[in-house]
């Protein structure tokens, strides 16, 4: 590490590094969302569904983010903790138009919110309730009712209606993401 570094560090200049997972079912929106919060000098990318994973990097005023876009597809999910423990906040989304799998979504976040390495910690959780759009919609308080988000008592957690191909509720979400990571870390 040199010396600028190593100053900015002691002065705390240097932006927090932070390991977000960015999880929920396929098709739910997650790389649309994700490519919708990189800054927009970034080249856009054809969005296909995720295999295994993807890892962005992007920086806010405060914080520079280690994003893990992780597939939602069955054969996938049990990637997910694999990255739990060098976590430091999630992101859920969930496809607000998808009624009949909210209980799948239902079951893969209680069994993460279960998990040793999850639960022993006091990360925030950000949900999107993305597609909101689509006509055949649920509001997100709905979504929040079918995943029973008042149960979650040991955990930051906010959610966030959003519509992730205008970018709609994005902003929101992250601002809260990035004032409860830096409370945490206090």
């Amino acid at each position: 590490m040199g010396l600028l570094d190593k100053l900015s560090g002691w002065l705390g200049l240097r932006k927090k590094e932070v390991n977000v997972l960015c999880l929920g079912l396929d098709n739910s929106g997650k790389t649309t969302i994700i490519n919708q919060l990189k800054p927009s000098s970034t080249p856009a990318q054809e969005i296909v569904p995720t295999i295994g994973f993807n890892i962005e990097k992007f920086k806010s005023s405060s914080l520079s983010f280690t994003v893990f876009d992780m597939s939602g597809q069955s054969r996938y999910r049990n990637l997910w903790e694999h990255y739990y423990k060098e976590s430091h906040a999630i992101i859920f989304v969930i496809d607000s138009g998808d009624k009949l799998r909210m209980v799948v979504a239902k079951e893969e976040l209680d069994t993460l919110l279960n998990h040793e390495d999850i639960r022993s910690k006091k990360m925030p959780v950000l949900f999107f309730a993305n597609k909101m759009d689509l006509r055949d919609a649920v509001s997100s308080v709905k979504v929040s009712q079918m995943l029973s988000l008042e149960n979650i008592k040991d955990k930051p957690w906010h959610i966030c209606a959003s519509n992730a191909i205008k970018g709609e509720g994005l902003q929101e979400g992250l601002d809260w993401l990035q004032d409860h990571i830096k409370t945490m870390n206090k």
